[in-house]
């Protein structure tokens, strides 16, 4: 089971980026996905999650209105959709996956490798 990340670079302020999440192994079939930030000596942070379905999604109040996450089950990835970056979204993006929606905002069960985003100002 592994969830990989790509997308990520160098953007200026006002930018946009989207990041993708392709997974494989094992079938994710019902898991919610989502991204977490690691900005430099500060915690991991939640990002965003969306449902199996996509019919619900959830974003931290920092993104809210400028970043968008959607998922192609067919393909099994996940997208994240970054508008109006800011410095302050500079961060390692992680993805994770988990079969329960509450854990997935918290404490996922599965996490890919980072992705370095990096808004100059």
């Amino acid at each position: 089971v592994q969830l990989q990340a790509s997308g990520g670079g160098l953007v200026q302020a006002g930018g946009s980026l989207r990041l993708s999440c392709a997974a494989s192994g094992p079938s994710f079939t019902g898991y919610a996905r989502g991204w977490f930030r690691q900005a430099p000596g500060k915690e991991r942070e939640f990002v965003a999650a969306i449902t199996w379905s996509g019919g619900t999604t959830r974003y931290a109040d920092s993104v809210k209105g400028r970043f968008a996450i959607s998922r192609d089950n067919s393909k099994s990835t996940v997208y994240l959709q970054m508008n109006s970056l800011k410095p302050e979204d500079t961060a390692v993006y992680y993805c994770a996956a988990d079969p329960r929606w509450v854990t997935m905002m918290s404490d996922p069960r599965i996490w890919g490798q980072g992705t370095l985003v990096t808004v100059s100002s």
